[in-house]
């Protein structure tokens, strides 16, 4: 049974830095990432990892945010700097396994403050 687990979701105010992780067992994964939801929108991919080390992140969060993991661990960081208003939202973990099989977490919520 797989299980994906974030933590590291608090509130922050604007401009500062926060660090998410997130721990997936049970199968090996090829790519992990996360996504987000604020509310009233859709939910978003942030940042990608692949088991080998490439990375691929969503515009709006490049030169901020920086994906890694640890595959010993099975584990996901996102690094969050210089954090806006909008980037205030529920932050998903994801974890795909080499079948192409997708696995979520049930999310942290980060909210930044003016």
């Amino acid at each position: 049974q797989v299980h994906v687990v974030e933590s590291g979701g608090a509130l922050v105010q604007s401009g500062g830095s926060l660090r998410l992780s997130c721990v997936a067992a049970g199968e090996v994964f090829n790519e992990m990432g996360w996504y987000r939801q604020a509310p009233g929108k859709l939910r978003e991919l942030v940042a990608t990892i692949t088991r080998g080390g490439v990375t691929n992140y969503v515009d709006s969060v490049k030169g901020r945010f920086t994906i890694s993991r640890d595959n010993a661990q099975n584990t996901v960081f996102l690094q969050m700097s210089a954090l806006k208003i909008e980037d205030t939202a529920v932050y998903y973990c994801h974890a795909r396994d080499y079948y192409a099989r997708d696995y979520w977490g049930k999310g942290t919520l980060v909210t930044v403050s003016s």
